[in-house]
This record gives structure tokens, C-alpha cells and sequence, in this order.
């Protein structure tokens, strides 16, 4: 069965530790958007490991893992990333992992044009990674972006690079930000190329020969739905569609190959940077935040956290096509009394079940709250589903409700072992 797993919040949902979960059934892990702006942690026998570019399935000897067209690669940062995997006893070799060539290269005037745009927004910016996601993408789609297998032809990249170093500097300047020369650019970039030239090939024949073969594909989605450029609560997205089919464009698989879609949502609601968060709450936050959790993996920024908001949720299995919900961090809530659930918005004396696309009527949404019991107990040992308290199973019992997709597996902890599946 083809899987892919989609974060159904703003991202930092826990998909890595799913992905790794089910990577034991797959034989290939396919990453098919974004950039190193994502961060998965995935602790496995004790372990932390902190992924950024690499699939998940990385850490497993036995997979294939892709990174696939629609992903921006940042060289120096994936070979950076691929040197601290390693230092932890983990191999990466050609066969192991393979790098579309026709990924977008992100630049390394592309991070310090993300600072100048942020900049430029005041006090509207989007609250970016600043790891040059977004301008990178945007030249993708102006088409003067560089892919991975034009720096197989090293006078062409070079003829781009200096061009588009030269303009860059132009915005740069106007914000007294570092300016880059095309000969650092293109020195920088071809050291990092040329440890990865080993894995760059055409990765959609592969794909499709695994896919034809049988083979179980399993797609990581990074980032989350309300992220999405489409879908998300726009400004205040990311680059890329970070939905569900957002796994067949940027890998080059059809919708045809895919069998079920995992959505993955926390118990909470979480979420870094700015723009709208109806159910924040200061309180959970704190708490959180007390216990050392909720801090962003590829940032370590602290992550606003509030209450449940299946306003959201609902209309992200809907974009998504959920066919089971993965929720994380149960654990998070073990020690309150009384639950919050948000099941609606009242924005101007209407009740919404669904988002607006209005940015103005963000600021008038007032959530609407349903309580439910807490179970004011110790989840993380529990090693099945049965095992949970009777409140827990029906918090996740009226999630699925609200939602309109059942449950099919519970995190109540940061480990492998601490994933249960559902009946």
C-alpha cells in the first residue's frame, strides 16, 4: 500500500516519527516538497536525530530514499546535514539515497533575499525560516532558478549564478544586507555539488519502476496543510503545497499510485511564526513550554500552543483526502482537568465549521469551545491502544467525530515504541 503522510496543522505535527514508523513496511521513502526549512526529530533506541532534508527513512539500512523534484535543495545545508547523520553512525550511500536532478538549487543569496523581504514586510512579516525557501521557489516559477542537473553543465550555472548574484546584491544593498561575488557562489555551491553528484539522477523512471514492481511507497510530507501556498492561511505560508498532492507533483508519481493518505495532527494545536491562531492559549503555552517541549526543530524558536481547533482540521482532511489520523503528543495533555475542542469560528454573529480565505475576517474569529474530560494520568506507558484511559479514547473518539476520519494510530511520546495503532 502507497501511503502518503501530510501534516494537517501548521506544520511541526510529528510526521517524521510516523513516517518512521511506517518506514518498516516501505521500500521507498520519497520527500516531494520543500526545503530545509522543515524539521522532523525522530528518536529511535534512545536516539535523537534532527532531519531536515533527508527522508526519514534514512535511518533504516534496508530503503530507498528520494528526494524528489519538488524539493528546493540548499547543497552546502544537505551536505552539512548528511555530514551529522553520518557522525552518528548512520550510512549514506548512493544507493540509499538519490536526489532528483531536477530539483531547484537554493542559492546562498537566496537566504539573505528571504531576510530583505522580511524586512521589507515591517511589522507584516510571514515569520520565515530565513533558509531561502521562498525566493528560491519564486525563481522557480520565473523561471532564472538553477536545477540540479544544470550544474551538470558548470559554464551554463556559471553564466546564472553571476547574472542572478548581480541582481540579488541590487535588493541587498538597499538593506545593508551581505552581498555575495559569483566566484564565492559558484565555489561554495560546486564543493557541495560534487559530494552529491554521486546521488543525482533522473528519480522518476526509478519511481515508477518500484511503483510497478510492487514496491510500497511512502511519501513524507514536510510542513503542513495551513501552510500550504493554496490552502493555508494565506499570507502566512509557505512556498510550496504542502498537501497531499503536492506528493505527486514533486515526485512525479501520479495520483493513481497512491492508496491511502495519513493525516497527522498533535492533540493541540501548534504554531511558529506569525499570522492568525484562533485558539491560542497563553496558559497551555506556558505549560508546555515548562516542560521543555514545543520548541521548532530547524529554529528552535518556541512554538505558540493552544487548544484543539477541528475547524482546521476538518477542512484539511477534506483538501487532503484523509484516509486515517495519526495525533501526537496525547501525552501533552495528561495533566489537565477539563479539555478544550474548538468546533467552530463565530466570525460577525455567523458560525463557520470551515476556515475563511478572508485575512480580515481572521481577526474577528472567535473560536467555539466544546469541553471534555481530561484523564489526569500517565499516558506514556502505555504500549497499546486498549491500554489508554477511557477519556483519552473518547478525546480522540470525538477528534475523528469532528473531523470526519477515523483514527489510526496515537503518539504518547517522542519514541518508535510509543506509537499505537487503533482498531
Amino acid at each position: 500500500m502507497n501511503t502518503i503522510i501530510t501534516g494537517l496543522q501548521w506544520g511541526d505535527e510529528g510526521k517524521g516519527k510516523i513516517v518512521d514508523y511506517l518506514t518498516e513496511s516501505a521500500d521507498v521513502v520519497i520527500r516531494g516538497q520543500g526545503g530545509n526549512n522543515a524539521g522532523h526529530t525522530v528518536i529511535a533506541k534512545g536516539v535523537k536525530y534532527v532531519l531536515h532534508l533527508l527522508p526519514s527513512g534514512i535511518l533504516w539500512d534496508d530503503k530507498i530514499n528520494v528526494i524528489g523534484n519538488g524539493v528546493v535543495l540548499d547543497p552546502v545545508g544537505l551536505v552539512q546535514e548528511i555530514t551529522r547523520i553520518e557522525g552518528q553512525g548512520i550510512a549514506i550511500t548512493p544507493e540509499k539515497l538519490l536526489i532528483s536532478d531536477r530539483s531547484h538549487v537554493v542559492l546562498p543569496f537566496h537566504k539573505e533575499l528571504d531576510a530583505a523581504r522580511e524586512a521589507a514586510l515591517g511589522d507584516q512579516k510571514i515569520g520565515t525560516t530565513k533558509r531561502g525557501i521562498g525566493p528560491s521557489y519564486a525563481d522557480k516559477v520565473n523561471r532564472c532558478g538553477l536545477r540540479m542537473a544544470d550544474l551538470l553543465d558548470k559554464e551554463f550555472a556559471t553564466a546564472r549564478i553571476t547574472a542572478r548574484v548581480a541582481e540579488a546584491n541590487e535588493i541587498l544593498a538597499r538593506y545593508d544586507l551581505t552581498t555575495f561575488t559569483a566566484e564565492e557562489v559558484i565555489t561554495e555551491v560546486y564543493t557541495a555539488f560534487e559530494r552529491l553528484r554521486p546521488h543525482i539522477t533522473n528519480t522518476i523512471p526509478v519511481l515508477h519502476a518500484a511503483w510497478k514492481s510492487g514496491k510500497t511507497l511512502l511519501f513524507e510530507g514536510a510542513q503542513g496543510t495551513l501552510l500550504d501556498i493554496d490552502f493555508g492561511t494565506y499570507p502566512f505560508v509557505t512556498s510550496s503545497n504542502t498537501t497531499a498532492g503536492g506528493s505527486c507533483t514533486g515526485s512525479g508519481l501520479p495520483p493513481t499510485a497512491i492508496d491511502s493518505v495519513i493525516g497527522v495532527c498533535k492533540a493541540y494545536t501548534t504554531r511558529v511564526g506569525s499570522g492568525p491562531f484562533p485558539t491560542g492559549d497563553e496558559g497551555l503555552s506556558e505549560y508546555l513550554h515548562g516542560l521543555g517541549r514545543e520548541f521548532g526543530a530547524t529554529t528552535g524558536r518556541p512554538r505558540g500552543c493552544g487548544w484543539l481547533d477541528t475547524v482546521l482540521l476538518r477542512f484539511a482532511c477534506m483538501v487532503n483526502g484523509v484516509t486515517g489520523l495519526a495525533v501526537t503528543n496525547v501525552d501533552g495533555l495528561d495533566a489537565y482537568d477539563t479539555l478544550q475542542i474548538c468546533t467552530g469560528y463565530e466570525i460577525d454573529g455567523v458560525l463557520h465549521e470551515l476556515p475563511p480565505a478572508d485575512r480580515s475576517a481572521w481577526d474577528r474569529a472567535v473560536p467555539v469551545y466544546e469541553s471534555l474530560p481530561g484523564w489526569k494520568c500517565d499516558t506514556t506507558g502505555c504500549t497499546s491502544y486498549e491500554q489508554l484511559p477511557a477519556q483519552a479514547k473518547a478525546y480522540l473518539i470525538r477528534l475523528g467525530e469532528l473531523c470526519g476520519a477515523p483514527i489510526a494510530f496515537v503518539g504518547v511520546g517522542p519514541d518508535r515504541l510509543q506509537t499505537l495503532v487503533a482498531p
